[in-house]
């Protein structure tokens, strides 16, 4: 789109649509032959935004009626003068950026005396190198809320996507409720896992328990074999002394 005729990048910018139609315009570098508008003219009426940034503008004076227009960009082009045309033309506009434009006198910003114009920008204009300029351009426009982003008391200018954003909630809420859901989702999960465990230390303990007990029964079954097997003896025992006693008796009679 660079250097491209601002008639023509106008004409693209439509989009199949009519003029009356665009509420934003924007034809940033592109070129302006002569240096002034081209191609736009009071069939934009519903205009509300208009960037013109760097297209090598020196004046505004042939800018059309564009009454509904609040924002208007053209910085980083050549105006020194020709503002005056602002307050008829443009009687809603509330923020101007002329940054990086030649304006090099407070008479050139004078004549701005848009009614509802709040915000100024000029940057990098040789008029900021003035003494005292920010005390007399606020003086010369008592209408002015906000000079190169910050008011009188030096306050920073409002962030108006900021502010959508503030009306929108802050950010991360949403985030924070998935998060604690997560963190719900986790516990129920870490208390089945837990009574899992639970029941499984039971179970295992049960095992334990009851190998022991088998292993005390297994004890006790050797004990009483044991037992057994020394009465056993113990009878065999006494049925030899027995037989012993029966044969020295036998003996006995037979002398």
């Amino acid at each position: 789109m660079f250097n491209m005729e601002m008639k023509k990048r106008i004409s693209l910018e439509l989009r199949n649509r009519k003029p009356a139609e665009v509420v934003e315009l924007v034809v940033d570098n592109c070129r302006s032959s002569d240096g002034e508008v081209e191609g736009l003219t009071d069939e934009y009426s519903e205009l509300e935004i208009l960037s013109m940034v760097n297209i090598g503008l020196t004046s505004l004076s042939k800018l059309p009626s564009l009454p509904k227009l609040r924002q208007l960009e053209v910085s980083d082009n050549t105006i020194s003068g020709g503002l005056d045309t602002l307050a008829e033309k443009c009687p809603n506009l509330t923020y101007l950026n002329l940054s990086g434009n030649k304006i090099k006198e407070l008479s050139a910003v004078e004549v701005l005396n848009v009614k509802n114009l709040k915000s100024l920008d000029l940057y990098s204009c040789e008029v900021t190198s003035l003494d005292d300029y920010r005390e007399s351009v606020f003086e010369l426009l008592p209408q002015l809320t906000y000079l190169d982003g910050y008011d009188q008391e030096d306050n920073e200018a409002p962030d108006s996507e900021a502010d959508n954003d503030d009306e929108a909630g802050p950010p991360g809420d949403d985030d924070d409720d998935d998060d604690d859901d997560d963190d719900d989702d986790d516990d129920d999960e870490g208390s089945e896992g837990d009574e899992e465990e639970v029941g499984l230390s039971y179970l295992m303990k049960d095992g334990i328990q009851d190998e022991e007990d088998d292993g005390d029964y297994v004890e006790e079954e050797e004990d009483d074999e044991e037992e057994e097997e020394d009465g056993d003896e113990d009878g065999v025992q006494g049925e030899k002394r027995k037989r012993d006693v029966e044969d020295e008796g036998d003996d006995e009679d037979d002398e």
